[in-house]
């Protein structure tokens, strides 16, 4: 009995005492980037400090199909709703659904959901954009999904990121893994001749040629970046199967946007896909757009702690869409 007594009091004790670390160290596992989540690596190194601009929400609205102008079809990118605030506010009706397949039937079934426009935007990230091209080649009919979130009113993305706030959310166990993970990242990232380290198996830091010129998180010299973003560029199939796909696209308008991965902008610059994507599909060379304004030190085109773009990245893209538009 005095045994049993003895374990139940060094369980409970190991417990507690797992819980008080947890806790602890639980505001490093509030996560407002997908690359600080991957990584594990706390917001106070890779979260962006440079307010971006205000949305005004009525410029997010959803249009119907029976009312919308233009047509979005897209990923994460476009989920948000960012972007699209540069049609909107030149007076063109905006509706977005979720990536879906191109399929041969594509042009009467856009039809036959009660669209009236004439434009209709795709867009994909780099990274998986063979990949859907290549999946909607080989599509005969249609098999959409309508998810009931597409029509949920959107929240501007935020303004100033708040790095200091203690915030005790998330789980208790990851929280001592960010702590380690973050003491790993300064020791090696101190060293004169650091160049990269494999944060996790998903997400990679990398040291950036003026990196504090171009981006404004504190641990600015270095950015996080997905592990399996590839050096090469997309190949000549991805612009083929844009030439083959718009032929789906009778009595409409497509425009084709393919977004560069974060690694393609700041380290592979030398990627040709846009530019034949632009030459031979009429594609928005987004790749262009970054780049120049890179090249312009404009900071945090993409977000520091994130794969995405920021809102200052959104609105050029979405001007640039509307400038294709207009064409």
């Amino acid at each position: 009995m005095k045994h049993a007594k003895l374990f139940s009091v060094l369980v409970f004790a190991t417990i507690g005492l797992y819980g008080s670390v947890g806790f602890y160290f639980l505001p490093l596992a509030n996560f407002e980037g997908d690359l600080t989540r991957i990584g594990l690596l706390p917001e106070a190194m890779f979260g962006w400090t440079r307010p971006q601009p205000a949305i005004d929400p009525a410029l997010m609205r959803q249009a119907s199909w029976e009312t919308a102008d233009v047509l979005v079809v897209g990923d994460s990118f476009s989920k948000d709703h960012v972007w699209q605030t540069e049609l909107v506010r030149r007076g063109l009706q905006v509706r977005t659904e979720n990536w879906t397949n191109i399929c041969e039937d594509f042009a009467p079934w856009l039809r036959s959901k009660g669209f009236r426009g004439k434009y209709v935007v795709i867009e994909s990230v780099e990274r998986d954009a063979s990949s859907r091209l290549a999946e909607s080649i080989g599509c005969k009919k249609m098999n959409f999904r309508h998810g009931v979130e597409v029509d949920a009113p959107r929240r501007p993305p935020k303004t100033i990121l708040d790095l200091d706030g203690n915030k005790f959310s998330g789980r208790l166990s990851i929280g001592p893994q960010v702590w380690l993970n973050a003491s790993k990242y300064q020791i090696l990232s101190a060293r004169s001749d650091f160049k990269t380290w494999q944060a996790t198996d998903g997400a990679i830091v990398k040291r950036v040629a003026q990196g504090c010129v171009l981006f404004s998180h504190p641990q600015c010299q270095d950015a996080l970046f997905m592990s399996l973003d590839q050096e090469q560029d997309l190949g000549a199939d991805a612009a083929e199967n844009l030439l083959a796909l718009g032929k789906r696209f009778e009595g409409l308008t497509a425009i084709w946007v393919i977004v560069p991965n974060k690694s393609t902008a700041y380290l592979y610059p030398d990627k040709h896909f846009w530019d034949e994507a632009e030459r031979r599909a009429g594609a928005v060379n987004v790749m262009k757009v970054v780049r120049q304004a890179i090249s312009d030190r404009v900071v945090d085109v993409y977000r520091g702690h994130d794969t995405h773009l920021s809102t200052t990245g959104y609105l050029l893209m979405g001007d640039a869409i509307y400038q294709k538009i207009q064409r």
